[in-house]
């Protein structure tokens, strides 16, 4: 599969607005993880780095005429900063970028800080609201606790029952990471409960240093789980709701373009700027050492045309070639990807590895190529290449 030689201009801008958050969930990657830098940032981003931001994504999107930009708003959690600043900023990116271009701006939050005043302020300036749960009940979520050790699951929930009551045009969905250990159909069906548009299904940031939970080298806990949901969500005779996994997966095999971090290989698109203003690669490569997402540079001084010179931009945007040479000879290559990047890591070795979920990953793969082929489901140990 041929991709476009980096650099390949950014389209995501995922901007820290707060850099802190009002829960303390127990496996959260970020702050529990290797990496400390946040504890010497900035908590909120200030007006001037905002301003300077804004300037330098204009800037990026004149230099390679961009038609459509993403803008994340992120922390942390981000509402922490007012619905009033994100409004504001969003604002300015875009009176910053040409006319032609269209900013699709989304807040990644908790939700339990949504409330009605927060939500219509969003709303009218056109900013989609994206939630992280465990799940659609209080017992999914027992680890997203506040700093008081007190359940956060009555405030989410609240947030995202009032997102899809009254701003239903503004919900941009959840986000949640797979958990094995739960019941995949219950854990699905509890979030179609909230009336999500669309859900992005994750798999914990782990590594070949940094196993994550339940993946001892045997078996295939996660592709199971997944199987299982792809099953719920494929029979159900119409569609529930999106779930971008199972979309872009669809996609690749029927040889479509497709672009997710998870999987294929369409070049990366996306970069950080922190609450000082710091550019930086992505969050999910913080999970692997101290420092594996910085790259020295800032909106002050550094352009982003800049960051998509550095080795690490330029080692995500190099497809294939910067694959395992067991990836590039594999035959789910044009739909696996290799993975996702940060789940490549091995101390001393980088990150041209297979990921730490390859088994998994080929297990699901495999298994959505079967019922895409109109086939009845067949056990793991019988599935082989693609039909």
């Amino acid at each position: 599969m041929s991709t476009p030689e980096p650099p390949f201009p950014f389209r995501q801008f995922i901007v820290k607005m707060h850099g802190r958050c009002n829960l303390a969930c127990r496996y959260c990657y970020l702050y529990e993880g290797p990496d400390r830098g946040w504890r010497t940032r900035p908590a909120a981003a200030s007006a001037a780095v905002l301003e300077r931001t804004a300037g330098r994504i204009g800037e990026h999107a004149r230099a390679h005429r961009a038609t459509a930009v993403s803008l994340v708003l992120h922390g942390g959690e981000p509402l922490l900063a007012g619905a009033d600043t994100l409004a504001r900023f969003t604002g300015l990116v875009r009176a910053r970028v040409p006319d032609a271009c269209a900013v699709h701006a989304t807040v990644q939050t908790n939700a339990t800080l949504l409330d009605e005043r927060r939500l219509a302020v969003l709303a009218r300036h056109g900013i989609r609201v994206g939630i992280s749960l465990d799940g659609g009940l209080p017992a999914h979520n027992a680890l997203r606790t506040d700093r008081a050790g007190r359940p956060s699951w009555p405030a989410a929930a609240r947030g995202a029952r009032l997102i899809a009551d009254r701003h239903p045009e503004a919900y941009a969905g959840i986000l949640t990471v797979v958990d094995p250990t739960t019941d995949p159909v219950e854990v699905y069906e509890s979030l179609l409960a909230l009336r999500p548009p669309a859900l992005d299904l994750l798999l914990p940031h782990g590594n070949w240093s940094a196993p994550p939970p339940g993946r001892d080298g045997t078996g295939t806990p996660y592709g199971d789980w997944l199987c299982a949901v792809f099953d719920r969500w494929w029979g159900a005779g119409r569609r529930e709701t999106r779930v971008r996994l199972f979309e872009e997966c669809v996609a690749l095999l029927l040889g479509l373009p497709a672009a997710t971090e998870s999987l294929g290989l369409a070049p990366f698109d996306a970069v950080v700027v922190e609450t000082d203003g710091s550019i930086e690669q992505v969050d999910s490569l913080k999970s692997c050492y101290e420092g594996a997402a910085e790259t020295g540079l800032d909106v002050f001084r550094h352009s982003f045309d800049d960051a998509l010179r550095h080795p690490g931009v330029v080692a995500r945007q190099a497809g294939s070639a910067g694959l395992a040479t067991s990836c590039r000879a594999c035959p789910l290559l044009s739909v696996c990807g290799g993975g996702h990047y940060a789940h490549r890591y091995r101390a001393g070795h980088g990150f041209a590895n297979p990921s730490v979920y390859c088994a998994d990953l080929q297990r699901f793969i495999r298994h959505v190529a079967v019922r895409l082929a109109g086939a009845a489901p067949v056990p793991a140990s019988r599935e082989g290449g693609i039909p």
